[in-house]
């Protein structure tokens, strides 16, 4: 958990450069548009007021979001934008992951792995 904090700058670096990239998969960005939306709203379903459960949404919907892509997209895609070590970039995956196991991984294919036709 205290890899995801300190790597927080370089996660927010990466992640709006791989929101303009053509290589990206539909889905992805617009899972990345509407969390985007979703955290900058101050709706949300646990009220931010409530004591360490405000934040849980936030934190499992970003969780979410960092597995699909950390772990679902080409990893030479997101690297190409990650402005760390890939070590670094690995302990936050590995992170993410454990704390989005609830979402199937199916789901999180679907949404973030390019389309097959």
């Amino acid at each position: 958990m205290r890899a995801l904090v300190r790597a927080l700058p370089m996660l927010i670096r990466a992640v709006v450069s791989l929101a303009g990239d053509p290589g990206l998969p539909r889905g992805a960005k617009i899972a990345l548009g509407a969390a985007a939306l979703y955290l900058a709203s101050p709706i949300d379903l646990i009220p931010d007021f409530i004591p360490v459960l405000g934040y849980l949404d936030d934190l499992l919907l970003a969780a979410v979001l960092l597995d699909g892509l950390l772990n679902f997209t080409d990893r030479a895609l997101v690297l190409r934008y990650w402005p760390g070590n890939p070590a670094t970039l690995d302990t936050v995956a590995r992170v993410a992951h454990l704390l989005a196991a609830w979402v199937p991984r199916r789901v999180k294919e679907r949404i973030f792995s390019p389309r097959r036709t």
